[in-house]
């Protein structure tokens, strides 16, 4: 499960999850676009967050079948 897809699958915009964990939307941005990672502190707050697994958001996207 990638960033994007469990801020999706929990229905949160970047917005209220920067302003959530006190970040700027711009840095949810990149975690979603794999530019950046958040730091490791950051993570349960997220996983929390999403309602996921730490190990779930750091597990990548199957690909999807054609």
């Amino acid at each position: 499960m990638s960033f994007l897809s469990a801020r999706e699958t929990a229905g949160i915009t970047q917005y209220s999850v920067a302003k959530e964990i006190g970040v700027d939307q711009s840095a949810v941005s990149l975690w979603e676009t794999g530019k950046t990672a958040p730091r490791a502190a950051l993570l349960p707050k997220i996983a929390a967050l999403y309602k996921c697994t730490i190990e779930e958001l750091l597990t990548p996207d199957k690909p999807k079948s054609t």
